[in-house]
């Protein structure tokens, strides 16, 4: 069943937790959701604690809705925009497990080990065809194709990986066991 855009109008803890097993397709291409890290406003690592900028305007916008941000000025980053009663927050798509045309992965990603593919925010986005042009774009509409986790999914929770502010704040959510993580949990 696809996730309807009310979802996202949790506070970006609960969308990161709820996220966890939850399919993700963009343009057909994508896989299971097996981590993520919420930020919120409140925060001092995320874009959005300083206010509104260019860059991080979506944060702000309507909830169920994409956030694409290029880091280190090479790799796209997608996120999902939550929690109305606190805009500015959204939850960062660490890593997926790709079952999903797998052969267009391993092309936009150059043949790389499938358990690599998709492991990491950046790897992510390549593999899956994010760029800032989708920056902005509802959730609910094509591209984009999200559904809801078959059923509960083990979570193991810890800290952010990559950020220097607020690091030990465990807001990072794994699927437990997982081997396409970014980072062992």
């Amino acid at each position: 069943m696809t996730i309807a855009r009310d979802f996202f109008a949790q506070d970006a803890v609960r969308v990161a937790r709820g996220l966890i097993g939850a399919e993700l397709r963009v343009g057909g291409v994508g896989g299971r959701i097996v981590e993520t890290e919420a930020y919120d406003a409140g925060d001092p690592a995320s874009h959005s604690f300083a206010g509104v900028t260019k860059r991080n305007a979506a944060m702000f916008g309507p909830v169920g809705h994409a956030y694409v941000y290029r880091i280190y000025g090479l790799h796209w980053c997608l996120n999902f925009v939550c929690a109305s009663e606190q805009p500015g927050s959204a939850v960062l798509i660490r890593a997926i497990e790709p079952l999903y045309e797998l052969e267009v992965m391993r092309a936009r990603r150059g043949g790389i080990a499938d358990r690599l593919l998709c492991s990491g925010p950046g790897r992510l986005a390549q593999a899956l065809g994010i760029d800032g042009a989708i920056d902005g774009s509802p959730l609910d509409q094509p591209p984009f194709a999200l559904s809801e986790p078959a059923g509960p999914s083990p979570i193991v929770a810890g800290p952010r990986i990559g950020i220097t502010k607020a690091p030990t704040t465990p807001w990072r959510f794994c699927l437990a066991g997982s081997r396409y993580l970014s980072k062992p949990s």
